[in-house]
């Protein structure tokens, strides 16, 4: 059913501008508490390996509510949706600031973790529905799209200085003023809208076995490579995963308003996309956040300087995202998408030539190209999922893109971090044997040792952004896959 448009609102730029503030803080906290980890670990005295439930747990709550709040977006209201998870973020990034314990850090983290899972589901479907003619939505979208990206560079250079200057707390606490405006700027500019077809039964034991299959998908993708991924706790996971997925397949088919309509499957299109984007994030996601590293590692960066060089990348983001979104209605959006992936896996190999006599510009460079190139196609990625599912379930579908992209970026972690450790093993060994020690000195041996586990390390590093170039080429092919779009050009929005 669509649906239908009873007032005018407040300017398009203005609720653009609302969201983007929303998500870029919710997506700005996931990449900035990073940095404080290793503060984190000294304030409280725990193990990194227990620090390491801090992201864990958070990314896993993210992760599991995002369909939830994609359906009651659509049943609700979404402005209801997006003012309430505003408000409960905020409340939880000041419990985190003010957390006491690994214990309490955990608890809040969660909080906020549900809470900021509201963000992406809402604003897609709030935007969606306030940009209504298809090349003007397709633009929104893909400089609202971008601020993720922007996020995770700005990460590393808001939160080195904040960290220095004023405390790991401060990574928190800062989303309150922050958060505040975008607060009242969702309550003056956002209008209420939503589906006209009531929700009767709202698929509970759906949302609850989805939540236990994503839980054990995340959770191994994410301390797999610590447990061993043949480890008894890595194939419990595997297994609830499975059994979790087979439950929840047979209840969506059976419910009548099912959390994720498998309908959207059946649409070609839908699923091509969906399979683009999880090619692209898992390629993105997996080998970008070796960058940091390589550079603190190798180059001898300290925190602040690592986040300048993402300034460009931000730049090319900006850039290449509006180009994009002005292509709608000219270029066919699959051929968009073609070229953006393809520029994007340019940009990852290029990244493959770093070595410890790098200078900035040669990671900025692969940078700028693979973000211009990543951000020329956001807009038609998202997009296409607006343009072929029916208005009033556009909540739910974007809920599905956010779910495929979170998923996409664990396993791409995962997958990338573990080819890391056994390309480095396996470099070792070969340059092993095919090196010769000519000498006594035990100086000099040690020298000779460390030269060959950096020479390994540098090999490894190479073969990860080799890899990860490949994988966007290998969805640069399967973009041709992806039929033409006939868009929609207006959607109405039903406005209380």
């Amino acid at each position: 059913m669509a649906e239908t448009s009873v007032k005018s609102g407040p300017p398009k730029g203005l609720i653009l501008l609302t969201v983007i503030i929303g998500t870029f803080l919710g997506r700005l906290d996931q990449t900035i508490v990073n940095l404080a980890l290793p503060k984190i670990i000294q304030d409280f005295s725990i193990t990194v390996s227990a620090a390491g439930w801090i992201a864990t747990a958070y990314i896993l709550a993210n992760a599991v509510f995002v369909p939830v709040w994609g359906k009651l977006g659509d049943t609700l209201g979404r402005k209801r949706i997006y003012v309430l998870g505003f408000t409960i973020f905020i409340i939880g990034s000041i419990l985190a600031g003010l957390s006491w314990n690994l214990g309490s850090m955990i608890f809040f983290r969660i909080i906020q973790a549900i809470a900021g899972s509201a963000d992406y589901p809402t604003a897609m479907a709030i935007l969606a529905m306030t940009y209504r003619e298809d090349k003007e939505r397709a633009q929104a979208l893909g400089i609202w799209s971008a601020s993720f990206a922007a996020a995770a560079v700005f990460g590393p250079l808001i939160g080195g200085p904040l960290i220095d200057n004023f405390g790991w707390r401060s990574v928190f606490l800062i989303n309150l003023p922050i958060g505040v405006l975008g607060l009242f700027m969702a309550l003056a500019f956002i209008d209420e809208s939503k589906s006209e077809k009531k929700s009767q039964a709202f698929d509970f034991q759906g949302a609850i076995v989805l939540g236990m299959s994503l839980s054990a998908l995340v959770l191994v993708l994410d301390q797999g490579q610590d447990w061993g991924w043949l480890s008894a706790a890595s194939i419990i996971c595997y297994a609830a995963t499975i059994g979790a997925l087979l439950l929840f397949l047979h209840i969506e088919k059976n419910h009548p308003e099912p959390i994720i309509d498998l309908k959207f499957f059946k649409n070609k299109i839908f699923v091509q996309a969906l399979i683009n984007n999880f090619i692209i994030f898992m390629g993105l996601m997996g080998s970008i956040f070796l960058i940091p590293i390589f550079a603190q590692t190798f180059l001898g960066y300290d925190a602040t300087a690592t986040g300048y060089l993402f300034i460009p990348m931000a730049a090319a983001l900006m850039i290449g995202a509006p180009i994009g979104g002005r292509l709608t209605g000219i270029v066919q959006p699959k051929y968009v998408i073609i070229a953006s992936t393809a520029v994007g896996a340019l940009g990852m190999y290029m990244f493959s030539f770093l070595d410890p006599r790098s200078s900035n510009i040669d990671i900025m460079i692969p940078l700028s190209v693979m973000a211009f190139g990543i951000g020329f196609g956001m807009a038609q990625r998202t997009n296409i999922i607006a343009a072929v599912v029916p208005a009033q379930e556009v909540g739910i579908a974007s809920s599905i893109l956010a779910l495929a992209r979170n998923i996409a970026g664990a396993f791409g972690i995962a997958l990338f971090g573990t080819l890391l450790n056994s390309s480095i093993e396996d470099n070792v060994l070969q340059i092993t044997k095919l090196s010769t020690f000519h000498g006594t000195n035990p100086a000099d041996y040690q020298k000779f040792i460390s030269l060959i586990i950096l020479r390994a390390q540098i090999n490894g590093y190479n073969t990860v952004f080799v890899v990860s170039g490949l994988v966007l080429l290998i969805g640069t092919i399967a973009a041709f896959g992806i039929n033409n779009v006939t868009m929609k050009k207006n959607v109405t929005v039903h406005v209380e």
